[in-house]
């Protein structure tokens, strides 16, 4: 029996080695690895086959319905625009915090995506409430597909109804315009001084009849406005609706609350005012001057955007010089400063 156990290990434990060599150069073989394709994730997959799918309905869409196509990619555009701006506005809300920065020392571009933002929320609240219960989605889209402009923020607007519910907004405000002048000649005896009181009526007869006063024409009257009796204590309701309208807000409100809310977004566009002179009006985009131009009084859509770089410098050299107590007279100046200045180009 011994005599066989050395006969036979060594042949096994040669055979061992053999196959212990060859599991050793099967394990630590060199991998050549490419760096030109990366294994795809599930997930990778089924976004390439989902955006695949996308782009082969959006092409259906196209080609069998071109109108609701055009609603189709307005929305879906519209919809990235919208968290696009939720992000911007997430950071610029945690670096307020951070930092501790009150609203009015953001730059000028914060500022107004926070204000824009806001208002586009609040207007799109009843919608998002609306949608809320089971199915009711579908009445929703009926909805938006019938009222666009009421019921629908700028994001979802195409560009040629964005320049159409401009310009109907802008015939609402101006439709209150005669209005607002017949108040300011009827309250002209009630100021004191009668040197100003003349200069008040020059300035509103000059509106009334077409033509667009300067810069320096208005600044001479802010006494007028600084107290009685065209301070903001001292408008009246009819005047404080009237004004509200301009702004496009609701005027269906007791006069108290009509008056703060004057107050507060009149205080807003004079703080944008502040941070837009620090930025300088050369340094917009012609999208954002003639949106600047807008929230302040004057319908841009028909002028160039020289134009309105033009006017939106005389508005911040006003608004520059107006104090705190002179807030009613810029109020007023998104109808004095505009009513008449597309006229006054084409003379």
């Amino acid at each position: 029996m011994a005599l066989y156990r050395t006969r036979m290990c060594p042949s096994l434990l040669d055979r061992g080695d053999r196959c212990l060599r060859k599991c050793v150069l099967m394990l630590y073989q060199p991998c050549h690895l490419s760096t030109s394709q990366k294994p795809q994730t599930v997930f990778s997959r089924i976004a390439a086959k989902t955006k695949s799918f996308n782009a082969k309905y959006e092409q259906f869409l196209e080609r069998t319905f071109p109108n609701f196509y055009i609603l189709y990619s307005t929305f879906t555009k519209g919809f990235r625009m919208v968290l696009v701006d939720g992000k911007d506005v997430r950071r610029i809300v945690k670096k307020m915090n951070s930092q501790k920065l009150p609203y009015h020392q953001l730059p000028y571009r914060e500022m107004e995506k926070l204000r824009q933002f806001r208002r586009d929320i609040i207007k799109a609240l009843p919608v998002m409430i609306i949608s809320i219960p089971p199915f009711a989605n579908y009445l929703v889209f009926v909805l938006m597909y019938f009222f666009p402009r009421q019921l629908l923020i700028r994001h979802f607007w195409t560009p040629k109804q964005q320049e159409e519910f401009l310009d109907i907004y802008h015939d609402l405000r101006k439709g209150v315009y005669t209005d607002l002048m017949d108040s300011l000649v009827k309250s002209v005896p009630r100021v004191t001084e009668q040197p100003l009181q003349n200069q008040m009526l020059q300035l509103v007869t000059q509106v009334q009849r077409g033509v667009h006063p300067s810069v320096t024409e208005i600044q001479d009257v802010r006494d007028a406005f600084s107290g009685p009796p065209y301070c903001m204590s001292r408008l009246h309701v009819q005047q404080m609706k009237s004004l509200s309208r301009i702004m496009f807000l609701t005027p269906h409100l007791p006069a108290f609350f009509l008056q703060r809310r004057l107050m507060s977004h009149i205080f807003e566009i004079h703080q944008l005012d502040i941070a837009l002179l620090q930025l300088g009006v050369k340094e917009l985009t012609d999208e954002e001057v003639k949106r600047a131009c807008y929230i302040r009084g004057l319908n841009s859509t028909p002028l160039n955007t020289e134009d309105c770089r033009e006017w939106l410098n005389c508005w911040l050299q006003l608004s520059n010089n107006l104090k705190a107590s002179e807030a009613s007279l810029l109020l007023h100046s998104m109808v004095l400063l505009s009513a008449n200045y597309l006229q006054s180009l084409k003379k």
